[in-house]
């Protein structure tokens, strides 16, 4: 299979030594030298040279949430809280059941990153064997020293392996360095894969500290991955523990005061603190358990600064009226109502659902993340197009979707109408002259998350007065009502993480885990329903979860380019790439139930060899 095939050590290190100029990383030992890195016999020999190889994963983990086609998008778009919201052209991901086949385009940002997820995912696996395979070859200064590497990149191995298996299901397993070609691969079921990541996690969390620089791999990150892995596996008590040592520890807390840059700025609060691009990483932030940095003029280009404002923010430069007929609103900058600058030059590629913009948000007016100035609607713009100066007596006010007579305004809702969190998406640009979003760090895992994970184990246990304890915590930090005990389920728990942790998580895939949960268990859904493993892709929670909050999928929305919103319960795993399949010719990767292929599945392995 071509796409998890191991190049020679020789050209290996001069990938590696590309990509660490490329991301002009900070630390010394990420500055290539020629000879050590171009030559095979010493390549492996220092503890510097294996963290230049797991310094790629740290870039590609960047990559995954920034740029206008980050794949994180990908993620959102098949869950409960947002679509893919361009709608002028045919290829966007948006009908589900013509779009999403094993041999379609499944890696390009007009269409899906579904085959980045794949390719990617079995990169970084090879990087992380690549250090676990030569990690007894350099001298250290101590044994903690070598443990910690060891430690991170069974960290980063079970990274990818951990969305691989909520992604795709039972995949290819490989847990060594290979050299050659290799065209023999079986898939290996999903379970055994995560029992492997249990143990490599536990034993990572000996080894790995708090006290590392910014972006690099804790302690904490660890643990954090491990409460994911036990949630999968169904060991909720071992969730709870994994989770506490977090909580508990002494090294993280929640920022629950005022700090940072706009600490002193009363509009604001403390939610808009957390997100802000120069507080994430500040030794005063305790919360965030790890971060992926991204600097101007420090880490590079490669991800091309943040574009969350392009990919997030409403098209509302266009297809909007003023009552009186006219094009209402203006991209341009330097005008008097510069909105590109104050919002940000939208294109809509992850649009929120009514649920995650307005449906979670209730009656609760105090909520720190729905506040106005963190949150933003459309009624916050202004009709600002400058021709209509002296013209129009809407210039400069504020937008409306209907005129008096009730004729709507906007010819294209889908892209051009929805609200979005502006705390989370609002970053200065230097780069781009209409603001598309900037560089900055972004969390992987924070505490907050961890107190939800925590939240869902006691759910799952029936204990749902300290699930509703965890709950609250993350709320009263929101300045947001506590929720009582009778009220807690496993919808309570997606919703609060919905509020807090958007575009954080992989909520496909936590929707996915929930779904294999729920099947696993045979416990009721808050939905009244009950599921099987034997019929997954059939039917699942996955599903019913999209049909029961979305407002698109399935209801005959259509945009203005003719393409209609579909999906279906198979998509609850995404299709293994045609091209994988069939390069692995001496053995067989199995193909997900619902496309083409599935037919020629064998029995995924039960065991772990190597």
């Amino acid at each position: 299979m071509k796409n998890i095939r191991y190049k020679n050590t020789r050209w290996l290190l001069i990938l590696f030594a590309a990509f660490c100029s490329l991301a002009s990383c900070k630390k010394s030992f990420l500055t290539p030298k020629p000879l050590s890195f171009y030559t095979p016999d010493i390549a492996f020999k220092t503890p510097d040279a294996l963290m230049n190889v797991l310094a790629n994963c740290q870039v590609d983990m960047r990559y995954e949430y920034f740029s206008y086609i980050a794949p994180m998008i990908t993620e959102m778009i098949f869950s409960d809280e947002s679509v893919f919201g361009k709608t002028d052209g045919a290829s966007p991901a948006q009908n589900m059941n013509l779009s999403i086949t094993p041999d379609a385009q499944l890696n390009d940002g007009s269409y899906n990153r579904i085959g980045w997820y794949w390719d990617q995912s079995y990169i970084d696996i090879k990087d992380a064997n690549s250090v676990l395979s030569h990690i007894n070859e350099p001298t250290y200064e101590s044994e903690a020293q070598k443990n910690a590497i060891k430690g991170a990149a069974y960290f980063f191995r079970a990274y990818r392996y951990y969305y691989l298996c909520n992604q795709f299901g039972d995949v290819p397993w490989v847990g060594k360095e290979i050299q050659g070609p290799k065209l023999d691969f079986y898939s290996t079921k999903r379970e055994v894969i995560l029992q492997q990541l249990k143990l490599d996690l536990d034993s990572a969390s000996n080894w790995v500290p708090d006290n590392v620089d910014k972006g690099d791999v804790t302690k904490g990150a660890v643990l954090q991955l491990l409460t994911q892995v036990n949630l999968a596996l169904g060991d909720f008590d071992d969730a709870i523990q994994s989770a506490s040592k977090i909580i508990d520890g002494g090294v993280y807390h929640l920022m629950t005061q005022r700090f940072g840059s706009d600490k002193d700025d009363p509009t604001k609060n403390v939610t808009w603190d957390l997100h802000r691009p120069e507080n994430k990483s500040l030794a005063e932030n305790t919360e965030a358990l790890m971060l992926t940095i991204d600097r101007y003029n420090t880490t590079g280009n490669y991800s091309g600064g943040s574009n969350l404002m392009y990919a997030h923010v409403s098209n509302w430069y266009a297809s909007i009226n003023t009552p009186n007929g006219n094009k209402g609103t203006s991209d341009a900058q330097g005008i008097e109502y510069d909105q590109s600058t104050k919002f940000g030059r939208g294109a809509a590629q992850c649009r929120g659902t009514w649920y995650s913009t307005h449906e979670i948000w209730g009656d609760d007016p105090g909520d720190y993340r729905h506040a106005p100035g963190n949150w933003v609607t459309m009624e916050d713009l202004v009709y600002n197009n400058p021709d209509l100066k002296g013209k129009d007596p809407y210039y400069g006010q504020h937008l409306q979707l209907y005129s008096n007579d009730g004729k709507i305004l906007c010819s294209d809702t889908i892209r051009s109408w929805f609200q979005w969190p502006a705390y989370k998406f609002y970053i200065p640009d230097k780069e781009h002259v209409k603001w598309q979003g900037g560089h900055t760090d972004w969390y992987v895992y924070r505490l907050a998350g961890t107190y939800l994970l925590r939240a869902e184990a006691y759910v799952w246990k029936g204990d749902l007065a300290d699930a509703a304890a965890d709950i609250n915590v993350v709320r009263a930090r929101a300045n947001a009502a506590p929720i009582d005990p009778s009220k807690v389920s496993i919808a309570t728990i997606l919703d609060e993480r919905a509020r807090e942790l958007y575009f954080e998580e992989h909520r496909k895939s936590e929707l996915t885990r929930i779904a294999f949960l729920f099947a696993k268990t045979g416990k009721t859904a808050y939905n009244g329903k009950t599921y099987k493993l034997d019929n997954f892709s059939d039917q699942n929670f996955w599903y019913d979860r999209i049909m029961e909050k979305t407002d698109f999928y399935n209801k005959g929305v259509k945009t203005n380019y003719g393409n209609e919103f579909k999906i279906s319960p198979y998509h609850v795993l995404w299709p293994v790439p045609a091209a994988a399949i069939n390069a692995n010719s001496q053995g067989v990767i199995n193909q997900n139930k619902g496309y083409s292929g599935y037919e020629k599945n064998v029995a995924p392995l039960t065991t772990i060899t190597d």
